[in-house]
């Protein structure tokens, strides 16, 4: 498990509290080998206190600047006051934190405390866009990227410009941790609302070589005996194989695979309902619609028009973002 220590202070936007957690915690259990993958600390400075909707309101936080300590990443979240130098405590946690060799980031105005650490001295960072030009001004060794990508590395260092909550820099850690293909799970999953049965396990292990033949041939109808018949077991050894490593029976498992690649192909394109049933082995439109709603807890349809509303948050012409007035020109933003 990957400890992770978001650091908040004083004035920190609500939305800067709620995506690590809900971000951290869509991702699969299978990368943390039946575990959750990562622990979420949040540890508040000195005088903490969030910021939401109209005004203020106070939240207690079970970790303070010791928190960090153990942490292998820690992020410091935007704050109120960023024109002004933390805390002493506050720039020497960040300091020991660096000195330990760990990864560390800022969301937002954030950036504002690691420079004031001295920890962005001759590196390239960003912040909330609106900031930019105070940054250099404020910190002039600073190298201040204004109009890149929303996500900025150097070194061990990550600073992002903190839109939806700082979103594209959470991603950005869970990629490097687990690669792209999590990363983008994690981000579906969240804005998608996907449940639990969706991650199937099975994929790692003495199953593996299974369940690959299992996908190649979803397009067909498969019967118990010919996929004991492929692994060369009995069905019962089958059965009892695939229950104690997916707690699903072999059928059961393959109608999920069904749905999940239903769930792929609704994503990448317009084909029609009645070609997606036929290609997942599903056979009718009708069926497809009736395991689809039961595991997932919507339609098809529904469902293909709330991916292309995730993916339009993403793109150029969509409000507030790059591109929109009150972003900077030519700034870019990974959609996947």
């Amino acid at each position: 498990m990957t400890v992770v220590a978001l650091l908040v202070l004083d004035g920190v936007p609500g939305p800067q509290l709620t995506t690590p957690g809900l971000l951290l915690g869509a991702v699969p259990r299978r990368t943390g080998h039946g575990t959750d993958p990562y622990e979420l600390r949040v540890c508040a400075g000195p005088g903490f206190r969030a910021t939401a909707g109209p005004g203020p309101f106070g939240l207690a936080a079970r970790w303070g600047l010791d928190g960090l300590d153990g942490a292998e990443t820690v992020i410091v979240g935007g704050y109120g006051g960023f024109r002004d130098a933390p805390p002493a405590a506050v720039l020497d946690a960040l300091r020991a934190a660096a000195g330990r060799g760990r990864r560390i980031g800022a969301v937002g105005t954030g950036t504002f405390a690691l420079a004031a650490a001295g920890l962005l001295d001759g590196r390239r960072a960003t912040t909330d866009w609106r900031h930019t030009g105070e940054l250099a001004v404020r910190h002039p060794r600073v190298e201040v990227a204004a109009e890149e990508a929303a996500v900025v590395a150097d070194g061990p260092f990550l600073t992002s410009a903190g839109v939806l909550g700082g979103k594209d820099l959470w991603i950005r850690l869970i990629e490097e941790d687990h690669g792209e293909p999590v990363a983008r799970e994690a981000d579906r999953r969240l804005f998608l609302r996907l449940p639990e049965a969706g991650e199937l396990p099975g994929r790692e292990g003495g199953l593996a070589p299974t369940v690959r033949w299992l996908e190649a041939g979803l397009h067909r109808p498969l019967t118990l005996a010919e996929i004991a018949a492929h692994t060369g077991t009995s069905v019962r050894t089958l059965n009892r194989r695939f229950r104690a490593e997916t707690g699903l029976s072999p059928l059961q498992y393959l109608l999920r695979l069904r749905v999940e690649r239903a769930q792929q192909l609704l994503e990448r394109g317009d084909l029609p309902i009645e070609h997606i049933a036929a290609r997942t082995g599903l056979g009718t439109p009708a069926n497809l619609r009736h395991h689809f709603q039961r595991l997932n807890g919507t339609t098809p349809g529904v469902y293909r028009a709330a991916f292309r509303s995730m993916v339009a948050m993403f793109t150029q012409d969509s409000p507030g973002r790059p591109g929109s007035p009150g972003y900077p020109p030519g700034s870019s933003l990974a959609t996947d």
